[in-house]
């Protein structure tokens, strides 16, 4: 089997699903939890808050800046233009160029990070069902390696549908 869920009408018996998983030995990073709106009261639904693209995007950025600064100084080095007693590198002209650099590095290592944490793209289909779209909760596993007796007594609640992937 490939992957077990259970679908839910209410945020409630969804998370009474997660933590019988949980009871049954399954880990949280294993729990996939879907539903097609935000449920910030419960607990399920901020357990994935931590993120680093902020810090990556900000490590980008500061690449772009120096990678920016190293490019226009150095070009303006290689061919240098005498210009009236004025310094051969001039930081202003040089801001924009550091700017639009260290924009686009930002830009791209944001952009980088969440194609990565995101899995995209993939080589199978992630675990779904459109009865998330019409407000159900999806709660499940995919490649289970806990006993599957034990996960249909897990995901066996009043008001959920449990399913099997081949």
């Amino acid at each position: 089997m490939s992957a077990v869920y259970a679908l839910f009408s209410d945020p409630e018996s969804a998370q009474a699903a997660v933590d019988r998983l949980r009871a049954a030995g399954v880990a949280d990073r294993e729990i996939t939890v879907i539903s097609s709106e935000p449920f910030e009261t419960s607990e399920f639904g901020s357990r994935d808050k931590a993120t680093w693209m902020f810090k990556i995007a900000a490590a980008g950025g500061a690449v772009g800046l120096a990678f920016g600064y190293w490019l226009t100084r150095m070009t303006e080095l290689s061919w240098p233009l005498p210009t009236g007693g004025m310094r051969i590198v001039a930081m202003w002209p040089n801001l924009i160029i550091m700017f639009e650099l260290t924009m686009l590095f930002a830009v791209l290592s944001t952009v980088a990070t969440l194609l990565v944490t995101a899995s995209l793209p993939r080589r199978r289909p992630q675990l779904y069902d459109p009865a998330v779209s019409d407000g159900r909760i999806l709660v499940g596993l995919e490649n289970p390696t806990v006993p599957p007796d034990a996960l249909e007594r897990a995901l066996s609640i009043p008001g959920g549908r449990i399913k099997t992937l081949p």
